[in-house]
């Protein structure tokens, strides 16, 4: 210990601490591998999101298409702003985790007085201060070991935060996902409307033509009274389809971010796609792009980080110091009256702690976090092969939808020609009203049928990606 008149030293010992004490931890952290992000296929992660309550998003003046509703989705959900931050809460904990191996600044002032009285009387040099004791001290300190604790939180963090990016690509999958399902149903709830009301045309001109026949004598009261059941019947059906429509379209502008009653006008085909990957090519793209795969691969080795920090206890925990105290009567630290001192302390050291027997906490700690290792190790396995199942279940449901697709095609070529000939056959008088009915009651099922199979089809295509991990806002692109 020596005492110096100022603090210039300190200042020099502060730099010098900054590089050599700097160690362990410290130089384990700048060995660290990168942490890669997860896939390889290209993934929008918004940033600086619109998460208003969507009273102030503007309405677009124009057509959208599926494309434009995915980005709208993925710009102004609120409920995707909850991952983002989440995302962005991370990396600063990350941050201040990497704070950590550096040094530590701290200073404390602190004021006291003392009264002695001894006999005989001390000389007053020795005697407490008249006005109290006033004491600034500065130190500084560098962690140098801490049983790699320091570098596993780091890590850890950085896991963390790495994860979190992933789970917003997931919840954009999911977003992307949803969007187009909803937009499909609304483009399969409108033909099925525009449908529907060509078959309820179709019907009145039967009733038409049935009553005209009718009247002069030519068809009993009973087809005028089916054609009629008929009728009301196709418009009951079209009520129902509208308010699905309607309904599809306010759940779509919610999940747009905008307002339930909002008039956008959305504008796609139900148009047939191929898709001709094999399944092997679709387990590959799963298993490499993924995000939740990645996040499940990441929580592994956080629990092993987590194990790393428990560890650590069997450890050592060095750290490296450097202070100095000053001292005086007054509120500047100097020596004023005969009761009074001035002085300035530095020191520089090293400290050691080691909690050596702890009952075995420590022990079964770590035996703990082995456990929930091994458990994350079980669950990653389980999703793969949940993954697997899920990408056969989408290629299979593709391909059924496919083949509905060209059985529906010809099924309304049939029904198309069948109610002609019916129709045609009812004019001359050769055929039924029951005929031409039950006619265009398949007719109208067998265009439902491929509107359904259409759509089923596209909705099955927008799956298959989601499951691959892969973004494909527009479903129309090959």
């Amino acid at each position: 210990m020596k005492r110096i008149p100022e603090l210039s030293l300190f200042f020099l010992v502060v730099g010098a601490l900054a590089g050599p004490l700097g160690c362990g931890d410290a130089l384990a952290a700048s060995s660290t591998p990168s942490i890669s992000t997860a896939g390889s296929a290209a993934v929008p992660v918004f940033r600086g999101r619109s998460l208003s309550s969507g009273k102030g998003n503007s309405v677009p003046a124009g057509d959208v298409t599926m494309p434009d509703a995915v980005d709208m989705a993925l710009r102004h959900n609120p409920s995707l702003g909850s991952q983002e931050a989440q995302g962005q809460s991370s990396e600063e904990a990350r941050k201040s985790a990497r704070g950590a191996f550096g040094p530590k600044l701290g200073t404390t002032y602190s004021v006291s007085k003392q009264e002695r009285k001894t006999e005989p009387a001390t000389p007053s040099t020795t005697r407490p201060a008249a006005n109290g004791t006033y004491t600034w001290a500065v130190e500084i300190s560098q962690p140098v070991f801490q049983g790699f604790q320091l570098l596993a939180t780091y890590q850890k963090a950085a896991l963390q935060a790495d994860s979190d990016k992933a789970s917003v690509r997931n919840a954009e999958l999911t977003m992307t996902e949803n969007v187009q399902t909803q937009f499909l149903n609304y483009l399969r709830y409108d033909e099925s409307a525009r449908s529907q009301r060509k078959a309820l045309d179709r019907l009145q001109d039967q009733l038409r033509i049935t009553t005209a026949f009718y009247n002069v004598g030519l068809r009993p009261r009973l087809d005028v009274l089916q054609a009629e059941v008929d009728v009301r019947q196709a418009e009951n059906t079209l009520i129902q389809i509208e308010n699905s429509r309607d309904t599809s379209l306010a759940k779509l502008n919610t999940l747009l971010g905008m307002p339930a009653t909002a008039k956008i006008k959305f504008k796609g085909t139900l148009a047939h796609v191929p898709f001709t990957r094999s399944l092997e090519q679709c387990l590959e793209a799963a298993y490499r792009q993924r995000p939740d795969l990645y996040m499940a691969a990441r929580s592994v080795e956080i629990a092993g980080k987590s194990q790393q920090q428990v560890q650590s206890a069997y450890y050592p925990q060095v750290e490296a110091y450097y202070n100095i105290t000053q001292n005086g009567n007054s509120l500047d630290l100097q020596n004023r009256g005969d009761r009074g001192s001035r002085s300035a302390v530095w020191e520089v050291g090293a400290r050691a702690t080691w909690d050596a027997f702890q009952w075995g906490t420590t022990y079964y700690a770590d035996k703990e976090a082995g456990w929930l290792v091994t458990k994350m190790r079980y669950a990653e396995e389980d999703l793969k092969l949940s993954v697997g199942y899920d990408i056969k279940s989408r290629l299979l449901a593709v391909q059924e939808a496919e083949k509905r697709i060209a059985v529906a095609e010809k099924g309304v070529e049939q029904s198309t020609e069948a109610y002609n000939v019916a129709l045609a056959r009812y004019q001359e008088q050769v055929g039924t009203n029951f005929d031409v009915l039950d006619a265009s009651s398949k007719l109208t099922l067998a265009q439902a049928t491929l509107t359904g199979a259409k759509a089923d089809y596209l909705t099955a295509l927008a799956q298959i990606y989601v499951a691959m991990g892969e973004f494909h806002p527009d479903l129309m692109r090959r």
